[in-house]
C-alpha cells in the first residue's frame, strides 16, 4: 500500500489524536476481542456494563466496525479543502469530531458507511449504486441489508441515529476511557513529531511501525500489508496532508485510510506487546509457502532435532544429494534454516524459534 507524498512539504504531515477514531477501534475491540488479547479484561467488564438497549444497537450496527473499520471514524480527512476551519485536523473532543462527521456531504457518508458491502471497490470511488449496493448487503444478511436500505432511503435519520449511538458510548463508556487513553496518545504524537522535526521522516514513520518506509527521494511512503492499494497526500482537491493518528487500542492493526478524495491517514498502535518486529509480508510468504511442500515438512522433522549434513539427509529419506539441497535452498532463503561448518561438513539445522513466531507473525500480518 502506497502514499504519494511528492511535494509534499513537511509542515503538512501532522500526528494529532483523535477521539472518534479512537472510539471505532474500542468498538471493534469490543465486537473481536480475540484480535485483542491483552483487552481481554478492558473489554469483559465494558461489555458486562453495557445497558441492554445500547448493547442491541451496537449489535445492529457492528458492522461498521468489526471487520472493516468504517472512514466515518475520521471525517476530518474527508472534508473538501476550503470548507472551513478543522479541514484536515482533528477535533479537540468528541462531539467536536461528530460535527466534522455532520458536516461531510450525504455522497461521501453513504459511501464510507456502505464500506462493507464493496469493500473490494473501495479504492475506486465514485457513487454509490443503489441496486448494487442492496444486492451486496443481501449477501451480507439481513441485518446490513436492512442498514443499507435504510441508509439509501433516508440519510439523514440514519446519520443523526448514528451520532446518538456515539455519545451514548460516549456516556456509557468512552468519555472514562478517553480520558485514560488521552494523555498517553498525546505524548506519542508530541514525541513522534518531535523526531520529525529532528531526524526526518524515515526515523519518524520508523518509530510508528517497522511495516512504514519512505523511499530514498522522499516520494512515496509505504505500508507493508497484505492488502493493496495507492493514494495521494497531494490532492488538491481535498487540500495536501497526512494525518498520523495514535491508539491504544489498535495492536495489531496499521490501518490506512486510502479512499479516492480523503487526504491519507495512518492509524498505529501505541504500547504494542513487547514482540519482535512484524514480519514482513514477502518473508512470511515465503516461509510458508517453504513449509508447505510435503518434502522439506519432513526435513524438517530431522533438522528440529539436531543438525544434519546434506548427505545424511538424502539417506535418510532415499533422496539425492543435489535434491535435498534445493529444499535446503528454499528453507534458506526462508530463514528457517542455519548453517555452519564443521571441519569439512556442512551442518544445517532448523530455526526453531523463527517456526515458532509463524503463528503470532501470520496472525499480525493479516491483522495488520
Amino acid at each position: 500500500m502506497t502514499i504519494d507524498i511528492a511535494g509534499l512539504s513537511p509542515e503538512r504531515i501532522v500526528f494529532e489524536i483523535s477521539p472518534l477514531a479512537e472510539l471505532g477501534v474500542a468498538l471493534h475491540a469490543l465486537a473481536e476481542p480475540g484480535h485483542h488479547p491483552g483487552l481481554h479484561g478492558w473489554a469483559t467488564a465494558t461489555t458486562a456494563g453495557l445497558k441492554p438497549y445500547l448493547a442491541d444497537r451496537l449489535h445492529e450496527a457492528d458492522f461498521l466496525w468489526r471487520s472493516t473499520f468504517s472512514d466515518v471514524f475520521m471525517p476530518f480527512a474527508g472534508l473538501p479543502a476550503g470548507s472551513g476551519a478543522h479541514t484536515g485536523a482533528t477535533g479537540a473532543c468528541l462531539a467536536e469530531e461528530l460535527d466534522l462527521l455532520d458536516r461531510l456531504d450525504e455522497e461521501r457518508f453513504v459511501s464510507a458507511a456502505l464500506e462493507f458491502t464493496c469493500s473490494n471497490a473501495y479504492g475506486i470511488g465514485g457513487p454509490v449504486r443503489r441496486e448494487r449496493a442492496l444486492e451486496l448487503a443481501a449477501t451480507r444478511g439481513p441485518k446490513q441489508l436492512d442498514f443499507t436500505r435504510r441508509l439509501l432511503d433516508d440519510p439523514a435519520s440514519v446519520r443523526a441515529w448514528i451520532r446518538r449511538l456515539f455519545e451514548d458510548c460516549d456516556q456509557a463508556f468512552f468519555a472514562d476511557t478517553w480520558r485514560r487513553v488521552s494523555t498517553q496518545l498525546a505524548a506519542d504524537a508530541r514525541h513522534k513529531s518531535e523526531l520529525l522535526r529532528h531526524k526526518g521522516l524515515a526515523d519518524a514513520l520508523h518509530a510508528v511501525s517497522p511495516a512504514l518506509a519512505v523511499d530514498e527521494d522522499r516520494t512515496r511512503i509505504s505500508a507493508d500489508k497484505l492488502a493493496d492499494g495507492r493514494t495521494t497526500a497531494v490532492d488538491p482537491a481535498v487540500g495536501p496532508g497526512l494525518s498520523l493518528v495514535p491508539s491504544s487500542f489498535g495492536w495489531p492493526h496499521l490501518m490506512v485510510l486510502h479512499a479516492p478524495g480523503w487526504r491519507p491517514v495512518i492509524h498505529y498502535p501505541v504500547g504494542s506487546p513487547a514482540l519482535p518486529g512484524p514480519a514482513p509480508v514477502e518473508l512470511l510468504t515465503r516461509r510458508m509457502e517453504a513449509l508447505a511442500h510435503p518434502m522439506r515438512m519432513r526435513l524438517c522433522r530431522n533438522l528440529a532435532r539436531a543438525p544434519f549434513t546434506t548427505s545424511e539427509l538424502a539417506d535418510a529419506y532415499g533422496i539425492t544429494a543435489p535434491e535435498v539441497s534445493r529444499h535446503l535452498a528454499v528453507l534458506k532463503k526462508a530463514g528457517l534454516i542455519s548453517t555452519r561448518r564443521r571441519g569439512r561438513y556442512v551442518l544445517h539445522q532448523l530455526d526453531v524459534a523463527a517456526v515458532a513466531r509463524l503463528g503470532s507473525d501470520f496472525l499480525e500480518t493479516v491483522l495488520r
